[in-house]
């Protein structure tokens, strides 16, 4: 399987985990939505979704509105496919969801990870986020080297467009280090409000307090 396929993949069962689709439905959600989909046709989106039907995480139904199935059998079309998430899907997508490796930090797989941060644990962000931050850090310190080499031959305007892309990666490590900030301050919150919580739950969180703005708004992607 390509990266890019794996990646299309897993968006399409994390869109699938939060309702059933039909097709269209879903190629909308992948453009609108997640905007690292921009270039995927249905040319993509069909043999991925009839690879996860063949391998039991999706099932194919009808469309759910009877007078729509008619309408389009007399106008001589098929009724709309609607895919649905199976128990096997969902556990797969969960072992997805817990991946922390070198793809997760890769430009296009870290844009779909972060797109479904409100369905991942605040520990599986918490390392995707410093695996991307420290790959950000590692493509930064390069870049700096090899301006610092070839200065001296570059025109005007390769110069700039070189600072404009350094420019562009350390605005993305400042915007990281919001975000790990923010998680870290959450996860201290909780630990410190879980003596006064009365629920009778060890360890428990106080309704409405000890929560990051991450876990309030329940996808930070949005």
């Amino acid at each position: 399987m390509s990266r890019r396929s794996g990646i299309l993949e897993f968006a399409v069962l994390g869109l699938l985990r939060e309702s059933p689709m039909h097709g269209y439905e879903l190629r909308k959600r992948l453009n609108t939505s997640l905007g690292v989909f921009r270039a995927f046709s249905y040319g993509s989106l069909y043999p991925c979704l009839k690879t996860l039907v063949a391998n039991g995480w999706l099932i194919e139904e009808p469309g759910s509105a009877p007078e729509d199935a008619r309408a389009a059998t007399l106008a001589g079309r098929r009724a709309k496919i609607v895919y649905r998430l199976t128990a096997d899907g969902k556990d797969h997508f969960e072992e997805l969801l817990a991946h922390t490796g070198p793809d997760a930090w890769e430009d296009e797989h870290f844009a779909a990870r972060f797109a479904f941060f409100g369905q991942t644990s605040r520990d599986v962000r918490m390392r995707v986020l410093e695996g991307r931050r420290s790959r950000l850090e590692e493509r930064l310190e390069k870049m700096r080297a090899s301006l610092a080499r070839t200065r001296d031959r570059l025109d005007d305007y390769t110069l700039e467009l070189q600072r404009h892309s350094m420019e562009s990666v350390e605005r993305e490590v400042r915007w990281l280090n919001g975000l790990i900030e923010s998680e870290r301050t959450g996860r201290d919150m909780r630990k410190s409000a879980a003596p006064q919580d009365t629920s009778g739950e060890t360890g428990g969180t106080p309704r409405g307090r000890g929560r990051s703005r991450t876990d309030r708004s329940g996808d930070t992607a949005k």
